[in-house]
């Protein structure tokens, strides 16, 4: 805490968090404007820097916001920045500690930019490393979610 009072990790705490909700909310969103799809850029990477400012942020922390950007900039039709988001979410998610749920949503990630880019090859190369690393999910109810994800990929 500083001389104000002013206690920056909790701020980084609570923006962290706030800002991938109200991200979460605008992907969910139907019928999205323009200005919905900036709104939605801005959260994402606003919540991506807040996370990387806490003292308790990981490698799984970060792979999940990285997974974020990687899907609304695919959402607003930007498959290079979302190709881009979703190599970081897959260096991220290869460290030790990162389950498989990670790992196989960073290949979910790549996937859809793929997908968005009009790469039909590649994105069936990271479909099919997803699909690889879900068979390693014991959760049943956890791997059929990135199964069902995988399914909605053009």
């Amino acid at each position: 805490m500083g001389e104000t009072g002013f206690d920056k990790g909790k701020t980084h705490q609570y923006f962290s968090v706030a800002c991938f909700n109200d991200t979460w909310g605008l992907i969910e969103k139907q019928d999205r404007t323009l200005e919905d799809e900036e709104e939605m850029l801005q959260l994402t990477m606003a919540s991506a820097w807040h996370w990387s400012q806490r003292e308790d942020c990981t490698p799984q922390n970060l792979s999940i916001a990285y997974w974020q950007i990687s899907r609304v900039h695919a959402l607003c039709g930007r498959g290079d920045e979302a190709l881009r988001y979703g190599k970081l979410c897959l260096e991220a998610s290869q460290a030790d500690e990162i389950d498989p749920f990670s790992l196989a949503y960073a290949y979910e990630a790549l996937a859809r930019a793929a997908s968005v880019a009009g790469d039909t090859d590649r994105c069936e190369a990271w479909i099919g490393e997803a699909r690889q690393v879900a068979e390693g999910i014991s959760d049943e109810e956890t791997k059929k979610m990135i199964l069902d994800d995988l399914a909605t990929i053009d």
